[in-house]
This record gives structure tokens, sequence and C-alpha cells, in this order.
């Protein structure tokens, strides 16, 4: 294993923290945006529609992965900035 490798994991995993906090904002206020209600709905919630509850899993993943993929692809090429080698 590399050591540029080694040493950007705890980076990385800090980071993937870091994005889940920024997505999980993130998809609250672009929820409060499209719906009327101030939470999203939970799966098991029975006052909800299928749809509801399908909609808004499905705009919560993709913005988790929109973030993630764009803070693990920020965090790499900062990487290669400072060290002169990608991480991956």
């Amino acid at each position: 294993m590399k050591a540029s490798k080694i040493a950007y994991k705890p980076v990385g995993l800090a980071m993937g923290a870091v994005s889940g906090v920024v997505a999980g904002a993130l998809f609250k206020q672009v929820w409060k945006q499209l719906g009327q209600e101030k939470d999203a709905p939970d799966a098991t919630d029975e006052h909800r529609t299928w749809r509801e509850v399908v909609s808004a899993a499905v705009l919560q993943g993709a913005i988790f992965a929109g973030v993630k993929a764009a803070v693990d692809r920020g965090g790499a090429t900062a990487t290669r900035r400072l060290t002169g080698t990608w991480p991956g």
C-alpha cells in the first residue's frame, strides 16, 4: 500500500464525516423548499404516502452521493497538490 494512501486514510474519514453533516443540512433545506412539511417523512410514518416516502429517500440519497463525491474528489485533488501523488 502506498504511503500517500495510508496518510490520506484518516483525512478521508474525517472529510467523510463532515460531508455527511453538510449533506444532511443541504437535504433539510432542499426538502423545506420543495414541501410543506418541516421534516422529511420516515419510512414507517403511516400518515405519509408511498410517493412522499420514496421521493424523500431518493432525493436524500442523491444529495448525499453528490456531496460525498465532491468532497472526496476535492480531498484527492488537494492531496495531489500538496504531495504530488494521487491518494487512490
